[in-house]
């Protein structure tokens, strides 16, 4: 497409645009827009130099994605819905090009609060997991209800009623659920499944088999490595307790890591891969069992526990300080955990069984507002934990703190919307989402994009 002057003539919708040809260049070759110019096409019939196109699409989104193109700067008019932008941006290949200028790259000093989420049913949400593309889902009792990136809701995936314990993206269109058994039924619709994010609809049983038989099982905690493996610790009725492994290619189990004396794998309530050793933590924590229990596993050759600590036996001065949660930090070479007294500590992987005991870093200042509790006089959220981009996440109550550098120092806080304590985060997709229980309500944080130049 060669004008005479370079500038190119697009009817859409039957409004008529004009443009360059190096500003649909700029979309890139991959696009429908950059596509436009390339040799291949043929030449439109408009008149004087000018070539001419009819695209049969939105005019007032086309308008917006055009400015995009021109200035870089994102404009959407009020009558512009987000999920019409969203669809047309998609059409001609420009949806990340939105997704860019909507927000900059993940930082979690510089997190503003975009949005809030209402669910369907309030106090039943147990977890919320960030999709790769920006959108998220939330576990509600015996549901998953999923989001795309403008959060809109999409068809849920539906468990008939047996409860959810864990959920993951495998990618994008994938979700894996891990569920109980519904109590009382007898039926054994419990354990892990892949749902398609899109569609809600089933796409596969991760099964467990035990001496040639297929075992049922309650799964609690989910993850997957870099080599598509996907990992659940497992409790049986039988002696199936221990860690799931599937190749998620084909579905078929890979093996399984059975539970060591002194271990409580299968009732591990964290998983995460670590990259740079090649071994997964297993964490189960207090107050699921008595003791808290973290273990690094290597599913080499020869299975073992390559690493392990547990606050058995701790002194008196500390035997109160149960971990509730654990994370293993971005370098591979500390595990951080936070007790009832939101303190934070941090485990040295390289020493020998936690030989060096817990650092512990008091943050009892930071929790600034008062816990709330349940109707019983219980608190209903427990503290998280997440690591992302070298920085460090920790919730307590309705308040997320950020932590930065080497030596973890505090450098924002993070409160939204006035719904309660916080139950449950997640951080992908250059998003971070936070689940408040009692209200169930979702924030979505967003980091703002750069100023243009």
């Amino acid at each position: 497409m060669k004008g005479k002057r370079g500038r190119v003539r697009l009817n859409v919708g039957g409004r008529v645009f004009e443009t360059t040809a190096a500003t649909l260049a700029g979309a890139g070759r991959d696009t429908m827009l950059g596509a436009m110019i390339d040799a291949s096409w043929n030449h439109g019939d408009g008149e004087g130099g000018v070539d001419e196109y009819f695209i049969d699409r939105d005019p007032e989104c086309f308008a917006v994605l055009l400015d995009l193109l021109r200035t870089g700067g994102l404009h959407v008019p009020p009558h512009v819905a987000d999920g019409v932008l969203c669809r047309e941006a998609l059409y001609y290949g420009l949806l990340d090009r939105v997704r860019a200028a909507r927000w900059g790259p993940f930082d979690g000093d510089r997190l503003r609060l975009a949005a809030s989420v209402a669910g369907s049913a309030a106090g039943d949400g147990t977890a919320v997991r960030a999709a790769p593309d920006g959108g998220c889902c939330v576990a509600h009792g015996g549901a998953v209800r999923v989001y795309n990136w403008v959060m809109e809701e999409r068809r849920a995936v539906h468990l008939d009623h047996a409860p959810v314990n864990d959920a993951a993206y495998l990618d994008e269109a994938t979700l894996l659920v891990a569920a109980r058994e519904r109590p009382g039924t007898g039926r054994r619709d419990g354990g892990v499944a892949a749902f398609s994010a899109l569609t809600g609809d089933l796409r596969h049983r991760f099964r467990v088999a035990h001496d040639r038989h297929v075992r049922s099982y309650t799964p609690g905690a989910l993850a997957f490595d870099n080599r598509c493996k996907v990992f659940a610790s497992c409790k049986g009725r039988f002696n199936e307790y221990g860690i799931g492994v599937w190749d998620c290619t084909t579905g078929e189990q890979a093996d399984f890591f059975y539970e060591p004396p002194g271990c409580a794998l299968g009732d591990a309530d964290k998983l995460q891969w670590l990259d740079g050793t090649s071994t997964l933590m297993a964490a189960t924590m207090f107050p699921r069992t008595d003791s808290s229990f973290i273990s690094l596993l290597d599913f080499r050759d020869k299975k073992n526990v390559a690493w392990s600590w547990s606050d058995v036996g701790t002194p008196a001065s500390l035997e109160d300080k149960h971990v509730l949660h654990a994370i293993a930090m971005e370098d591979g070479r500390s595990l951080c955990v936070i007790n009832q007294y939101d303190d934070l500590g941090f485990l040295d992987v390289r020493s020998s069984g936690g030989a060096g005991g817990v650092r512990w870093r008091s943050r009892s200042k930071l929790a600034a507002r008062k816990k709330k509790a349940s109707p019983r006089g219980e608190e209903t959220c427990y503290p998280k934990l997440a690591a992302h981009g070298g920085q460090l996440f920790a919730s307590t109550n309705d308040t997320i703190s950020v932590f930065s550098g080497p030596d973890h120092v505090l450098t924002s806080t993070l409160r939204g919307s006035d719904a309660g304590a916080i139950c449950d985060f997640s951080i992908g997709g250059d998003r971070l989402f936070a689940l408040h229980n009692e209200e169930n309500v979702v924030d979505v944080w967003e980091t703002s994009p750069p100023p243009i130049i």
